[in-house]
């Protein structure tokens, strides 16, 4: 049978290193409830981050739900995002009983259009919640801007930009919050987790309540709070993580340039510009199927298929014409956020992904290329 060529595959320390750093657990049967593994990966997190305060999470789904919901904003506020994000993004916000406002995104980058966020804002904005996509930056001087004009929070959904830095600065540093994901399928993982980088100690406070049931003491409920804890198994995978973190980065920037060697000249395929002064973590490799590579980009995607090979429309459709929430919330013109969707296509990359893979996936992709010319 012909091998799968997935998506993505999580990043893993040595077995026998994971087995012995969790071998102590067996020793204390001290499982969760904040352990001593979860405050080590804490403050190693926030020093590797370069942020001042770090809140870990159970995943950074709760981490956002729950950094929104320590802002107190009134219900029915509402808040302006992307539409082209993972639902998640957009279920945090809904959940917290606020409504998204969608703004448009720029081709270049998939980022939210800074220029038209303002053309958005009502009485009723409380927040603006972008997302560093793929990790590409979004123009946070740009944003903070419109935020102090109008005073409004400014919370990043930084889930695809682990250790990425802007202007010499930790991406967590902007904007009032910035929340990570450390799931399976990300650059940098826990298993499952997730935390959220800001500068306000009392956030911290309100954090540890809300992900802790509200409990302060044995006697002492302060909150009405949420399980949002994450346990020591998954912490001790982010620190030995953690170490081998240096070495991924470099790993995943070979397999990438492997790619872009490969893929560069073949007119149709565009990829997203840096961002000046920013860092690369190499999260994900997206490509856009323009209209000159002959074939859709859907076509192209059936084609991998049958070779076993799973790429991901990541992200089709945009959230704002998901069912649970078409035709319900304000947005601007949409167009380039739907072209974009209409065209992204996330192909195999990880750490472990072999070149004979990236030649056999080429190899698809080219060989589409010349179909279209004979069409």
């Amino acid at each position: 049978m012909q091998q799968k060529i997935l998506v993505t595959q999580s990043t893993m320390p040595p077995f026998e290193e994971y087995v012995e750093a969790i071998r102590p657990l067996w020793e204390s049967h001290w499982l969760t409830n904040m352990g001593s593994y979860h405050k080590q990966l804490e403050s190693a997190l926030r020093e590797y981050l370069g942020v001042p305060e770090l809140s870990l999470m159970v995943n950074g789904h709760m981490a956002l739900e729950l950094t929104l919901q320590a802002f107190e904003f009134p219900e029915n506020s509402e808040v302006i995002t992307t539409p082209f994000t993972f639902v998640s993004t957009t279920h945090a916000i809904v959940r917290n009983h606020l409504k998204p406002v969608f703004c448009d995104v720029k081709p270049e980058d998939g980022t939210i259009d800074e220029t038209k966020i303002e053309e958005l804002i009502t009485e009723n904005t409380v927040a603006i919640v972008p997302v560093h996509v793929y990790g590409n930056v979004c123009n946070v001087e740009a944003i903070q801007h419109i935020a102090d004009k109008y005073n409004l929070k400014v919370i990043y959904d930084a889930a695809h930009a682990f250790g990425v830095t802007y202007k010499g600065k930790g991406i967590g540093n902007f904007g009032d919050a910035s929340v990570f994901s450390f799931h399976a399928t990300k650059v940098y993982n826990t298993i499952e987790g997730g935390a959220v980088a800001f500068s306000d100690h009392k956030l911290y406070e309100k954090l540890y309540n809300l992900k802790n049931f509200g409990i302060r003491n044995e006697e002492l409920v302060v909150a009405v709070g949420a399980n949002a804890k994450m346990n020591e198994f998954c912490a001790i995978m982010g620190l030995c993580n953690l170490k081998h973190l240096d070495q991924t980065f470099e790993n995943r920037k070979y397999k990438y340039e492997y790619y872009m060697e490969k893929l560069s000249k073949i007119e149709g395929i565009r990829f997203f510009a840096p961002k000046e002064y920013a860092t690369v973590n190499y999260a994900y490799f997206p490509i856009v199927i323009e209209n000159k590579y002959g074939i859709t980009r859907d076509e192209l995607y059936d084609q991998l298929h049958k070779e076993n090979i799973y790429a991901r429309k990541y992200f089709y459709p945009i959230t704002a014409d998901q069912a649970c929430f078409r035709n319900k919330y304000r947005k601007n013109d949409l167009e380039v956020a739907r072209d974009l969707s209409k065209k992204i296509l996330i192909l195999p990359f990880y750490e472990e992904i072999e070149n004979a893979n990236i030649d056999k996936i080429v190899e698809v992709i080219k060989a589409n290329l010349t179909k279209a010319d004979c069409k």
